[in-house]
């Protein structure tokens, strides 16, 4: 049991807490970057469904969905430095927040993957024609007409998926590193004051979660607003 509850701890605490929390946003940072590269690396193999390489995306993305992220960080940071090991390259001594890295950019592609196949789906295939039309080989219409467009479709779940990476960032202490979470975890040790540890750890998520949310909301506000002056014109 931890000492008898004191709110005025939580105050205290916040500051200690909140130094960290530039490592928490480095993970998401990274890990979101690599996830966009890997999702829409992904999304256009089974979209354009690539021999073997697209059953592979499938594979990889229904592992990713059907285990917990945690399993998939210790399976990264115990499993790559082994498999690594056999060709004689040894990154034992990595520091771990490389491998929380990369299980969170692992576990974002194959969530963009599924977010973005979808919304090249939803692109009028009508938009193509009239890039063929033009002139445009498949690549540039691609890259340039129904990518730009699939992106503005996918922006809403894209950026819920960044807010869940970002409370899925806490377990990165359960490998040693010293974010948010394990600061917090060495506050409990040294002073037994649990609850008001966590509570300060609620009030800096929570602060984070909203700005997030209020500067997606700006930005999908931004890119819609042409969308939004086509509908009142075509009304």
């Amino acid at each position: 049991m931890g000492k008898a509850f004191d709110p005025s701890l939580i105050v205290d605490f916040i500051p200690t807490l909140i130094y960290y929390l530039g490592v928490t946003l480095q993970i998401l940072a990274a890990s979101v970057l690599l996830g966009m590269v890997i999702g829409i690396a992904a999304a256009i193999l089974r979209v354009f469904r690539i021999p073997v390489l697209n059953q592979f995306v499938i594979l990889y993305i229904s592992f990713i969905r059907g285990t917990p992220i945690l399993i998939q960080l210790f399976l990264v940071f115990y499993g790559l430095p082994a498999i690594l090991l056999f060709i004689n390259i040894d990154i034992s001594r990595m520091d771990a927040l490389y491998f929380v890295i990369i299980t969170y950019a692992l576990s974002n592609g194959a969530h963009f993957a599924e977010i973005f196949r979808g919304a090249i789906k939803a692109v009028d295939y009508g938009q193509t024609e009239a890039a063929y039309s033009v002139g445009m080989n498949n690549s540039q219409s691609f890259f340039r007409i129904v990518l730009p467009q699939a992106i503005r479709i996918a922006f809403p779940n894209i950026a819920n998926s960044i807010i869940g990476s970002l409370k899925d960032t806490s377990l990165a202490f359960t490998i040693g590193v010293m974010d948010m979470m394990g600061r917090g975890e060495t506050l409990i040790a040294a002073t037994a004051h649990a609850l008001e540890v966590y509570l300060s750890l609620t009030v800096i998520y929570y602060a984070v979660v909203l700005l997030f949310e209020k500067i997606f909301r700006l930005y999908e506000n931004r890119i819609n607003r042409h969308q939004s002056v086509d509908v009142s014109v075509t009304g």
